[in-house]
């Protein structure tokens, strides 16, 4: 089965490019598609120069969100290649060597959808969570102890050299295409954050693994794309509509879970505009 590198790319051709001269001679990789997601700068002129028999460079006509644009990308790749292994990857990706792919791909099983490395970001080791519960969610909500409250509420305790976890992170995985076609592709009505906890319900529907290989990472330079377009109170609002979304339709929240989960959105978002004031 061949092997196909899926770069979503918005107003960051510099960061794009970086990573494409990591992975540009990886013999591993089949194809290389950059989506740019519709750039209001001159992104997509600059990466087009780019193009050859490996790489393709395509652009969305509105930018949708990321799911939307991995869902651009891997029906692009699906309609070239057939079923393939899809890498889907931020920009701000570093991949140190062309034999920790292989070793990811070589995870896979039968039962196996996704496959992601261990992710290292400012410091920390993102191994995967849970799939939070609206009251786990509603509690991670809480300003100030969300960071102690996470690792307790959505993490694992043990992990062996391929673990199963039920979520792991969007910035760098690799999935079967022929179960994200099962799986109905990417849910649209999310334009940011939490489709990994959507695709990870649409898995467990569908039976299939999420693996994490803890003998590979790669390391995320984490939010430098999100940070460089998306203000911090607009950011929190892009997160948290999200959040209520995924509780609502995936997670069937009553309408005191719901509540809750926007009682303690509006706090934290009081505590923002605040701190935001002295900040200035």
């Amino acid at each position: 089965m061949k092997t196909a590198f899926l770069i979503i790319n918005y107003n960051d051709a510099k960061t794009t490019l970086t990573l494409l001269n990591n992975i540009k001679n990886y013999k591993i990789i089949d194809k290389i598609l950059i989506v740019d997601n519709n750039s209001t700068d001159n992104s997509f002129k600059i990466l087009k120069e780019y193009e050859n028999d490996k790489i393709e460079i395509v652009k969305t006509k509105v930018n949708k969100g990321y799911g939307a644009g991995i869902n651009f990308g891997a029906k692009y790749l699906i309609s070239k290649l057939g079923r393939c292994y899809i890498i889907v990857s931020n920009s701000d990706i570093i991949i140190e060597e062309e034999n920790d792919i292989k070793d990811l791909i070589n995870t896979f099983d039968q039962d196996t959808a996704i496959v992601a490395p261990i992710i290292k970001e400012h410091g920390n080791l993102n191994r995967g969570w849970k799939i939070p519960t609206p009251l786990k969610d509603t509690l991670l909500n809480l300003p100030l102890i969300h960071r102690w409250l996470r690792p307790k509420l959505l993490g694992y305790k043990k992990y062996q050299d391929v673990t199963f976890v039920e979520v792991v992170s969007g910035c760098f995985f690799i999935i079967d295409s022929d179960c994200l076609e099962k799986a109905n592709y990417y849910d649209e009505n999310v334009f940011l954050y939490y489709e990994e906890n959507i695709m990870a319900r649409k898995l467990q529907k569908l039976n299939k693994k999420t693996l994490l290989n803890n003998k590979v990472s790669v390391i995320h330079n984490h939010s430098v794309t999100i940070d460089k377009n998306i203000k911090r109170i607009k950011k929190y609002k892009t997160l948290k509509q999200s959040q209520i979304y995924f509780h609502k339709v995936y997670n069937k929240a009553n309408i005191l879970e719901r509540f809750l989960l926007l009682l303690t959105n509006k706090l934290t978002l009081l505590l923002i505009y605040i701190s935001s004031i002295f900040r200035k």
